[in-house]
């Protein structure tokens, strides 16, 4: 059962949004490029990551948290599209923007396990998730991560959002489907997830 909060919009964004948000991702990682983030176990994870907006989330040796800047050229993130903030405005909040967007590059082989969102100041404000490229497998539940799960695809231009009880709900990408788009350069899935990390 899907808990309750989750907004599944399948086809949400049309050819020419998905195509839009791809070119601004790739033109943004010229200048924060994707890199291979590390647990704070030592662990590589199996995506590769860069962000955009005032904020991003990264993980390292010192834990999970929220930077200002690239871990490693240093630099700020490049900004949102208005296309993102609009789509948050409409979906999420529109009194309040979203200060972060963590861009996951899934090339295929790349999957996240089971896990919740929760370095955030305020739970009260979604996450925004919009899937481009090839076609996720993608695994939902509970707040508990021993809650049954259910699993559904998103295709490229799908959009997902997680609030009220779905806010901390355990969710995860068993697979990638390789091949089932041609949007991303070099293959694979881009996946844009909105947040607001800060207080309000």
């Amino acid at each position: 059962m899907i808990p309750s909060g989750f907004l599944y919009l399948p086809g949400r964004l049309d050819a020419e949004a998905q195509a839009a948000l791809v070119s601004a991702v790739m033109a943004g990682a010229e200048d924060a490029p994707f890199y291979t983030p590390i647990t704070p176990g030592g662990l590589p994870m199996r995506v590769e990551m860069t962000g955009m907006g005032p904020l991003n989330w990264i993980t390292d040796a010192a834990g999970y948290r929220y930077e200002a800047a690239h871990p490693v050229t240093g630099r700020p993130w490049p900004p949102m599209p208005q296309l993102l903030l609009d789509l948050w405005a409409e979906l999420a909040d529109p009194a309040t923007p979203p200060d972060a967007c963590l861009v996951n590059l899934y090339r295929p082989g790349a999957r996240m396990g089971l896990h919740q969102d929760r370095d955030e100041a305020d739970f009260g404000f979604p996450v925004l998730s919009v899937s481009l490229g090839d076609t996720a497998v993608f695994r939902i539940g509970g707040r508990k991560r021993t809650d049954p799960t259910r699993s559904l695809k998103l295709s490229s231009g799908d959009v997902c959002l997680l609030g009220g009880e779905a806010r901390l709900a355990y969710h995860g990408v068993d697979r990638i489907l390789g091949g089932s788009s041609r949007l991303v350069p070099g293959g694979g899935r881009i996946n844009l997830t909105l947040r607001r990390a800060r207080p309000a």
